[in-house]
């Protein structure tokens, strides 16, 4: 019990506190620590997409409606107010209203 909590948070503090020492404000990080940083956001993205609609079968049940209907809330919220949180969480509370009501 004490031991994995300890471990839970030596983990959570070498994460959060190791790129500082890594990468200091005053020392320019190497390149590819940048292009990371500019490409993994869309990589993660497109990999969530893919993770909710492997199971979609556009041929039984509700025809994938719900994850569509998700699908349109998340880019109208993004374009409107380009926040992506706002935007997984309005599509995620579209979609469980969705599979609760409608489409249960």
């Amino acid at each position: 019990g004490v031991v994995t909590i300890l471990m839970a948070v030596l983990g959570t503090v070498i994460t959060r506190f190791l790129p500082f020492v890594l990468f200091p404000e005053s020392k320019q990080p190497p390149r590819i620590v940048d292009y990371l940083g500019k490409v993994l956001p869309y990589a993660m993205t497109g990999l969530l997409v893919v993770y909710s609609l492997k199971n979609v079968r556009p041929l039984s049940g509700s025809h994938g409606v719900p994850e569509a209907l998700a699908i349109v809330v998340i880019v109208a919220l993004h374009v409107w107010r380009r926040n992506m949180l706002l935007s997984i969480a309005g599509g995620t509370a579209v979609y469980m209203l969705l599979i609760q009501t409608a489409f249960a």
